[in-house]
């Protein structure tokens, strides 16, 4: 995944920086000299800007070497999640979802905005609405918004009408696809459409057209969907500003909708589209679905074709569904998983989803120190939604995550395996253009990885297989573990050991912003986590919640 060329370069950079100055100091003059030797010339205000990240980062090579590693660990180079000895679980395919016969049209259409992916389904089926027609709403409905809330990149208006009118005529002909028949949906910006910009979010890219369909766009319309819109990605996939401005959270516009899947979260949320899919590296799926109320399905790393989607991280990138709830994801789930001969880290195990399992059969554990110790605003929302759980009769045992690992030092992995994505980029120094430079910003992370030495790369993923192996300890004995989904470790070590997790909404904190609990599932079991998900739902409303001042 590093080409040999890197690896030369961050070896000697290594070197350079070992032998500086002092023995535990180098100054922005070393850092400066060095990075002609890698082929690189740096403003020198851009090296200002990175000088203390570079110094973080030492800090995160030392905590490396302070643990002892046994000679056969070997690195997750081309990264395989599996443990040792792993053994999938049984699936039997997904169900014929059920479409209820008895749903009416809405007396105000803009309540349409918020209907479900089956109820949607069975105004079309029934002839009740017709595809033109409600992706006519939709687009309106984008056109209408967006200008609020800042979450489209381009709206995909003449080949959306174009496949509202063939599925229409199918279904007159008597021909029906299944449940996403005529229902229009939006994708992330990082997913290739032919014919329309793909445009990563970032302003380098911003006229970037790829002649191909990614994998996902492409199953999606075969099962009858209708892209209506390409959402904003945060720039290269980094939190919730692209190139022309921030995308908002519609439950309060004064406020971010999180990233980097921030359109998908934003538009899902404000009834925009009916469901939009999203990318996980570190929380890119699990954030704005809780920053924005909606709920967000990141399957096993594997499970879903990343053909066509720019890769931040060959070893940690996910495609996922976000929608207004379980059932929803598990349906575009069920559409978008499965092995792609295009896509080489994509796996072939069994799948399915089974609503009609008892749900209090599932053996589930819970992070209890980890919820007493919140200390964030969701915490209230987090404990009652443990109590509604006991209240449904299931059992729950307590857990704690993985200890004695070097975490701080991980994010070498995502930083190296950008920068090498991103190598032109930088050496271009079209990096430049991008909007945010400051030091938290991806121009600046993907400078600074060029500073990666290869040897801790490689150190970083021995140590993630050891975090593979200790969290399949936990995880071999339940089907469902329940955390919080922020403030502690639970979203870097499922996102580095490729485990799926769902975020569900639990309600409003006491500044009216949507909160959130995380199921976490088994590698390739997102079966247990969706029904478990679907009875939490099935028992509480907050999954129907939506922002006020979006069905005038």
């Amino acid at each position: 995944m590093i080409r040999i060329r890197s690896l030369f370069t961050f070896i000697t950079l290594c070197f350079i920086l070992a032998c500086s100055s002092t023995k535990n100091q180098f100054s922005k003059k070393d850092v400066q000299r060095s990075q002609k030797l890698v082929g690189l010339n740096f403003d020198k205000k851009y090296i200002d800007t990175l000088y203390p990240y570079l110094q973080r980062n030492k800090e995160g090579f030392d905590s490396l070497r302070k643990y002892t590693l046994n000679a056969n660990t070997i690195p997750a180079v081309q990264f395989n999640p599996l443990p040792l000895n792993f053994i999938p679980r049984a699936h039997k395919g997904f169900p014929d979802w059920e479409i209820p016969a008895d749903v009416a049209l809405p007396a105000k259409e803009a309540d349409l905005a918020f209907f479900t992916i089956p109820e949607l389904a069975s105004l079309i089926k029934n002839k009740k609405i017709s595809s033109v027609k409600l992706t006519q709403f939709f687009i309106d409905r984008l056109k209408k918004y967006n200008p609020i809330l800042q979450c489209t990149i381009t709206i995909t208006e003449e080949m959306a009408l174009k496949q509202a009118k063939l599925l229409d005529e199918e279904l007159a002909a008597g021909l029906y696809r299944g449940i996403l028949h005529g229902i229009p949906y939006g994708v992330k910006d990082l997913m290739a459409v032919e014919g329309y910009r793909t445009t990563w979010g970032a302003a380098p890219y911003r006229d970037q057209e790829i002649n191909m369909t990614a994998t996902v766009v492409k199953k999606l319309q075969a099962a009858g969907g209708v892209l209506a819109a390409k959402l904003v990605s945060g720039s290269l996939a980094r939190g919730d500003v692209w190139f022309n401005g921030k995308t908002k959270n519609p439950w309060d516009t004064d406020q971010g909708a999180s990233g980097s899947s921030a359109g998908s979260g934003s538009a899902t949320s404000a009834g925009l589209v009916p469901f939009a899919l999203g990318t996980e590296t570190l929380g890119s799926i699990t954030s704005p679905s809780t920053r924005n109320g909606i709920t967000g399905l990141r399957p096993t790393y594997g499970r879903v074709s990343r053909h066509g989607v720019m890769s931040l991280s060959w070893s940690m990138d996910k495609v996922g569904p976000m929608a207004r709830s379980a059932e929803d994801c598990a349906i575009v789930y069920s559409v978008i998983t499965g092995k792609d001969s295009l896509d080489a880290m994509t796996m072939d195990f069994p799948d399915g989803f089974d609503p009609t399992r008892n749900y209090r059969d599932l053996k589930v554990a819970y992070l209890k120190k980890d919820i007493e110790k919140d200390s964030s605003l969701s915490k209230a929302n987090v404990e009652k939604a443990i109590k509604t759980f006991i209240e449904m009769g299931i059992d729950l045992h307590e857990v704690e995550l993985p200890k004695d690992i070097p975490y701080s030092s991980f994010d070498v992995i995502l930083r190296a395996e950008a920068g090498a994505f991103f190598d032109d980029l930088v050496r271009s120094k079209n990096v430049d253009k991008m909007v945010e430079q400051d030091q938290r910003s991806r121009a600046n992370s993907l400078r600074q990885a060029r500073f990666i030495p290869a040897v801790e790369y490689l150190q970083a993923n021995r140590h993630r297989q050891i975090l593979i192996e200790k969290m399949q300890t936990i995880m071999k004995n339940f089907d469902v573990l329940i955390s919080p989904s922020f403030g502690n470790r639970q979203l870097i070590i499922t996102n580095l050991t490729g485990h799926p997790a769902i975020a569900i909404p639990t309600g409003l904190d006491k500044e009216k912003h949507p909160t959130s609990i995380t199921l976490v599932g088994n590698l390739y079991d997102e079966a247990s986590i969706l029904l478990l998900a679907k009875a939490f739902q099935d028992q509480t409303t907050f999954d129907k919640m939506h922002p006020e001042g979006y069905t005038d």
